[in-house]
């Protein structure tokens, strides 16, 4: 991983990265997707992909099988500008780290991600006075001084920024994602920082983005031998930093989860049974128009499947599963 140290003092009170599923259409079996390969078996798990799994099997199925298109998000896209001017902040040495300068770079971090995905420019559709895009800015560059409120970048040298892990359990599951920032202490010691630009959820709601925390340790735990010391949630919309110490407990007990939810999608894959899990989330998926429980149809699967105890069987509908 490259670790380097933090700077003494910077005390530790106090990264999919993606932007979505870009790959259109639904493919019958045999059929070449919109990037030119054939559809084919999920092969590693991520944590924004086990979260979609335990959200609704369904929509796992629409956007790691299918591939269904989604509508950009004005959030979503809000949330790579802001990750992608603190991520590149700490380019500049540390005197220089300041809020004007972050927000600063906003206007270009969101010109740069224009060019890569044209397609965001449909967020301003119809703004020919550009009065949406400049609030938009305006509340991305708000999110930046905010996290000056809440950790000093003058005081700290990330082992890594956006780090890409990977790592394949003794199971043969395979476990990738992206972390936001690592920082590892003179001590040694391990703070794996995420960030988002949401509110901290409730109490009661927290446990899924400390699911998220708790594989990233996991996977660092299995490449490095060392179990982070701190998980830390940066919440810009709230201003408020949630902190997590994991045991070697804790990790165990995420790596049987992962197992068990990877065995679910094994036997999903298999026999082409996706079932819908309707939630309150429901209302804000972009796949309605496929989804049984709007009355929607499926796009045809397009893997060959099989009966729970039978031999496979060519393609079908969910509905004729």
């Amino acid at each position: 991983m490259g670790w380097s140290t933090e700077q003494a003092g910077a005390g530790t009170q106090d990264g999919e990265a993606g932007a979505g599923a870009q790959a259109a259409g639904s493919a019958a079996a045999g059929e070449q997707g919109p990037d030119g390969q054939q559809p084919r078996p999920p092969v590693a798990l991520s944590p924004s992909r086990a979260s979609d799994f335990m959200q609704c099997p369904l929509l796992y199925r629409f956007r790691v099988i299918d591939k269904l298109p989604e509508k950009p998000s004005a959030a979503a896209t809000r949330g790579t500008v802001v990750h992608a001017v603190l991520e590149r902040l700490f380019d500049a040495p540390a005197a220089e780290r300041t809020a004007v300068g972050a927000r600063a770079m906003v206007p270009g971090e969101w010109e740069k991600l224009l060019a890569k995905r044209p397609e965001l420019a449909e967020l301003f559709a119809g703004d020919a006075e550009g009065e949406r895009l400049a609030q938009w800015l305006a509340e991305a560059e708000s999110l930046v001084e905010r996290w000056f409120s809440l950790e000093d970048p003058t005081r700290l040298e990330p082992a890594d920024r956006e780090l890409y892990v990977e790592t394949v359990l003794d199971s043969g599951l395979r476990l990738r994602g992206f972390i936001d920032r690592v920082d590892v202490a003179p001590t040694g010691e391990v703070r794996i920082v995420d960030y988002k630009t949401g509110k901290a959820p409730r109490p009661q709601f927290a446990e899924g983005a400390l699911f998220q925390m708790k594989f990233y340790a996991l996977v660092v735990w299995r490449l490095r031998g060392v179990v982070p010391r701190r998980l830390q949630l940066v919440y810009l919309g709230s201003g408020d930093v949630v902190t997590y110490d994991p045991g070697e407990a804790d990790l165990r007990a995420v790596e049987r989860k992962l197992l068990a939810l990877w065995e679910a999608i094994r036997l999903a894959t298999e026999t082409g049974d996706w079932r819908p899990r309707p939630t309150k989330l429901c209302g804000w998926c972009d796949h309605q128009a496929h989804c049984p429980e709007f009355g929607g149809t499926p796009p045809v699967y397009p893997l060959q499947i099989r009966p729970a105890d039978g031999p496979r069987v060519p393609q079908g509908r969910m509905g004729d599963i």
